[in-house]
């Protein structure tokens, strides 16, 4: 399947380079536009797969399209590519803040799936939720899932939850590097050197959240499993608990939605 890209950044490289390291695509099977001259020359040496500077062409040529640019930039997008389009175009967004409706609006033939996925893609542990437009079939859900599974997990929810699913997966690998960092930088003053304390934190956070995967137990299960009566975790635990960290966490997940739900008024 001939797969595009409009927009070629962190997120759409990230997806770009899973799917060719998965065996989903080949590279000369992938079409690529971008803005950065810059970004253009770094794919195509990178990864070996076609780039350009005209969305048209690569909307034409591709089966599916992912729509990978900036949400202040998608209407002028839609406008350029909406005569190439068809009901033969699978378009699947993942530009935050736009719904399936509005972009079928913009391109009335096409089928859209909309996406969330996050940075960790990257890396093949990524996390992405889906839900269908109101002309995507089933079959488009089973390819969706599929390439989605090349970079990690792939969960199917209502749209009406995907501002909160932006606030959680979306931006919640920044929540997790800012607390690790601050974590990183409390052992520094314990005397640790900056880099030991860093591999310490990232290793602790990747092992918690596998075990917890892997291992299906609740978050609360997990933390008595860790903390024994008394012990230096329980001393750790009780200044949390008495911080109003809980109360923190819910407002930047509340501030993170709102924010979503501002960029899909426009």
């Amino acid at each position: 399947m001939k797969m595009g890209f409009l927009g070629a950044g962190k997120m759409g490289e990230a997806m770009i380079a899973a799917l060719i390291r998965a065996g989903a695509v080949r590279p000369g099977d992938v079409l690529a536009s971008d803005v950065s001259p810059a970004r253009r020359r770094h794919l195509a040496m990178k990864y070996r797969v076609r780039v350009g500077a005209e969305n048209p062409l690569v909307a034409r040529s591709a089966r599916a399209l992912f729509l990978a640019v900036k949400p202040q930039d998608l209407e002028r997008v839609l406008a350029e590519i909406a005569p190439a389009m068809s009901r033969k175009r699978l378009v699947i967004s993942i530009a935050a803040g736009r719904t399936t409706a509005w972009i079928e609006k913009r391109l009335p033939q096409a089928r859209v799936i909309r996406v969330m996925p996050n940075l960790a893609c990257a890396v093949g542990e990524g996390m992405s939720v889906c839900c269908l437009g109101r002309r995507a079939a089933p079959a488009d859900a089973r390819t969706v899932r599929r390439l989605l599974a090349c970079f990690g997990r792939v969960l199917r929810l209502p749209e009406r939850l995907f501002d909160a699913v932006t606030a959680l997966s979306g931006s919640g690998p920044a929540f997790f590097a800012y607390v690790l960092d601050r974590m990183a930088d409390a052992a520094t003053r314990e005397g640790i050197r900056r880099a030991d304390a860093l591999l310490l934190a990232e290793q602790t956070m990747l092992g918690a959240a596998k075990a917890l995967l892997e291992g299906g137990a609740d978050p609360l299960d997990f933390i008595r499993a860790v903390a024994s009566p008394k012990g230096a975790t329980a001393a750790g635990l009780a200044v949390l608990d008495a911080s109003p960290i809980g109360d923190i966490l819910g407002r930047a997940i509340r501030a993170a939605a709102r924010r979503s739900k501002e960029l899909a008024r426009g």
